[in-house]
């Protein structure tokens, strides 16, 4: 199935992806796919990128106190069946029956306490992720710019509700302190169009309005001078990584 033209699935396919519940050959088909094709690989990043602080905004969770009582009478308890287990073994006729009747009713109680944390926990999880998906960047274009080894280095998204560019660097490369990058529009029969120089950070955000993008296909990141090129100027230093910028349809 070529999913470029189902774009709702690729959606749903990046969402499982990286929330961890694609898997088997469906997982290694769409891994597969992700490496030869850019529009999935984007998408893939894009969720990886939006799940990945959800253990940051979690708020901890402190159990209440009657968790760890019960967890002390269950100790309590196993340790007392035990001394009784061995005060009977002596005894001809003891019958094991109640030792097991009450460590029976120990696990259960046990397994109730701890399947209540359990829900209390994926309650607050699944409350939290839903806040961050609503809360999510409305995305428009996305590009997955490589370096001349087709290895992705930088991942660039445009949030139009914001009006800005958000870049991720999602690779090793490190320029020189003397030297800074600088992102290009390259539109087609035009001169390149600066978006911006970039500092070091691995993740940075660029005001920019959607005819900064619209009809480019494709971006360029250079390696310059400090501080970059004078505006109005072109592009001077080579180019490090490069890509197709895509318009999302959903």
């Amino acid at each position: 199935m070529n999913l470029l033209a189902h774009p709702e699935l690729l959606e749903l396919l990046a969402a499982s992806h990286a929330l961890g519940t694609l898997r088997g050959g469906a997982r290694r088909r769409f891994e597969t796919l992700a490496r030869e094709q850019a529009p999935v690989r984007a998408a893939a990043l894009v969720w990886q990128g939006r799940l990945a602080s959800m253990t940051e905004l979690q708020s901890p969770v402190v159990p209440d106190a009657a968790v760890w009582t019960r967890i002390r009478n269950m100790v309590d308890a196993e340790q007392a069946q035990h001394a009784i287990g061995r005060q009977r073994g002596a005894a001809p006729n003891a019958s094991p029956a109640p030792a097991g009747w009450l460590r029976s009713l120990a696990l259960w109680r046990g397994a109730a306490a701890a399947g209540a944390l359990a829900t209390v926990m994926a309650v607050v999880v699944g409350l939290n992720l839903r806040d961050q998906l609503q809360n999510a960047p409305a995305i428009q274009y996305v590009a997955v710019l490589s370096d001349d080894k087709a290895t992705a280095s930088m991942l660039v998204t445009f949030d139009p509700r914001k009006r800005q560019l958000v870049l991720q660097r999602v690779g090793s490369y490190s320029e020189d302190a003397d030297k800074s990058l600088q992102l290009w529009a390259l539109p087609p029969g035009g001169a390149p169009r600066s978006l911006g120089v970039l500092d070091n950070a691995p993740a940075l955000r660029l005001a920019a309005s959607e005819s900064d993008v619209h009809a480019v296909p494709t971006l360029a990141v250079t390696l310059e001078a400090k501080g970059g090129v004078p505006p109005g100027s072109g592009p001077k230093g080579p180019i490090v990584f490069k890509g197709a910028l895509i318009e999302k349809t959903i």
